[in-house]
């Protein structure tokens, strides 16, 4: 999917806007969204996320990759799902960063005709982040449009953001990042070929890459459910989910994401899958014996099919 420049938005006309990147369209992202659209509703005109893409922390520091809760398309679609009228993609480069908060607003026109902006009170835009709440409350005052203010959606005593969801999968905590996403954490990768060793040991997977910097949990065992279109799998397949290096043979200490599908059978090369952790069964353990590797994935897959249970 192909971000836009400013000068290439579709015609929206009157719209009330919203800006970020909006990584895992989480429930604190949607808090804000909601007051977008209400605000939208009260005006009679069009709520408008506009999404940054690349990550703009990946073109002020070229070095680094973000690691993402979701591909750029299916950020756009949830936020859609969330009940915005338009999600648009925007081209974060050099030239935009460079930009006045003033000047990115005012180029907006004439596909956006402005009448109000959501914003909490810590984000900001522009050069320099010189568009802070302040500033831009400022320039809607000095223009005809409203700057609304966004109280952060505080749980458990902590603000709800991306990064703080990115710490809890580095722990392995995937329930608590799926309370704070509003749904299971989620990946999509492409089915490859791989060794093939799962299915020498009685368990095939499917070996997932992925076309972004996918935000992966701690290094173990999952449950999880997977949909892969066109394939008949799912929606909401239970699978067992390794993420990891393999240590028992003692492989390149690549991290591997692979994908061993309950009770089906079937060739899944070069399929989309869609994958979503629920649980962390255990850590990632290297075990003296391939038998003793074997034995645990049979007592993994129990323990899955137990929490399946209704």
């Amino acid at each position: 999917m192909t971000s836009r420049g400013l000068g290439e938005l579709p015609r929206i006309g009157p719209a009330v806007i919203t800006l970020g990147v909006f990584d895992g369209v989480h429930l604190g992202h949607r808090h804000v969204i909601q007051a977008t659209m209400r605000e939208a509703h009260q005006r009679g005109v069009a709520s408008v996320a506009l999404v940054f893409s690349p990550h703009p922390d990946e073109v002020i520091r070229p070095d680094i990759r973000v690691e993402r809760l979701l591909p750029p398309e299916v950020t756009l679609e949830r936020l859609r799902m969330a009940g915005v009228d338009h999600a648009l993609e925007i081209r974060f480069d050099g030239a935009l960063r460079s930009m006045e908060p003033e000047a990115f607003l005012a180029a907006l026109a004439p596909a956006i005709e402005l009448r109000a902006i959501t914003m909490t009170p810590d984000s900001a835009f522009g050069r320099a982040r010189a568009g802070t709440l302040a500033r831009i409350s400022e320039l809607g005052a000095a223009n005809g449009w409203d700057c609304i203010a966004v109280e952060p959606l505080i749980v458990d005593g902590r603000v709800v953001s991306s990064s703080r969801i990115r710490d809890a999968l580095r722990d392995g905590e995937t329930e608590s990042a799926g309370s704070l996403l509003g749904s299971a954490p989620f990946l999509r990768g492409s089915v490859v070929h791989g060794d093939e060793r799962g299915r020498g040991l009685g368990f095939p997977t499917a070996n997932l890459a992925f076309n972004y910097s996918a935000a992966l949990p701690a290094l173990g065992i999952y449950l999880g459910r997977v949909h892969v279109p066109h394939r008949n799998v799912g929606p909401d397949h239970p699978a067992l989910v390794s993420v990891g290096v393999r240590p028992t043979f003692h492989d390149d200490g690549r991290v591997l994401v692979e994908v061993y599908l309950l009770d089906w059978d079937g060739d899944l090369y070069d399929a989309t899958l869609d994958l979503e952790l629920d649980a962390r069964l255990r850590e990632e353990r290297r075990f003296q014996s391939v038998d003793s590797l074997v034995a645990q994935m049979h007592v993994d897959e129990a323990d899955a099919r137990r929490r399946l249970r209704p």
